[in-house]
């Protein structure tokens, strides 16, 4: 039997586990880790399960489903995201792509890939993710989700490496949250000058 990774990146046992077990999942939640918390990007996956009536995501049912419907699904109170309408766009987007390109398995996006710059230049091809978000997901799937292929480290540049506390690929649990929370506000304040 394989053993799911524990991640912690919701901080909510249930959400953290749809995110361990469904590969859609982790990218849905990646993919809406934009202007909100971190935990909460990450809790969203599971939101729009329940409220798809369903205990995990399917790319083919999200893709197929009325746009409209599907934003307002994102924007009952509690919104899953600070813009639920852009972001429902984008997981429809994000869906739609890996039913024509991956059979809607989001797992197909890095099984089997022959190396760390192959799997960022299929993260890098996802709609809703740039290169520094394929590089987050990159660590986040070699550090806790036990997908290492050769040279994963170099490939997801300073977020690949050990105990940096960068990006959501290093929070394990409360602490490291803390750590990453204040790694991105001393970067904020550096940047800002």
């Amino acid at each position: 039997m394989v053993r799911m990774p524990e991640l912690r990146l919701a901080q909510d046992a249930e959400a953290d586990a749809l995110l361990a077990r469904s590969p859609l999942a982790a990218l849905v939640g990646m993919l809406l880790d934009q202007q909100v918390p971190m935990e909460r990007a990450f809790a969203g996956p599971l939101t729009i399960a329940r409220r798809l009536g369903r205990p995990d995501l399917d790319a083919h049912e999200i893709a197929a489903y009325d746009p409209e419907a599907f934003a307002a699904l994102l924007s009952e109170k509690p919104a899953v995201h600070r813009y639920p309408g852009s972001m429902a766009k984008r997981v429809q987007q994000l869906c739609r792509y890996l039913v024509e390109h991956h059979e809607g398995d989001a797992e197909l996006v890095w099984k089997d890939v022959p190396d760390g710059r192959t799997l960022l230049r299929r993260l890098n091809t996802l709609p809703g993710f740039g290169k520094q978000k394929a590089q987050i997901f990159l660590a986040l799937l070699g550090k806790q989700l036990g997908v290492a292929p050769q040279g994963w480290r170099e490939a997801a540049g300073p977020y690949g490496e050990e105990g940096s506390h960068r990006s959501v690929a290093d929070i394990t649990g409360p602490d490291s949250l803390v750590k990453v929370r204040e790694y991105k506000r001393s970067a904020k304040a550096a940047a800002a000058g």
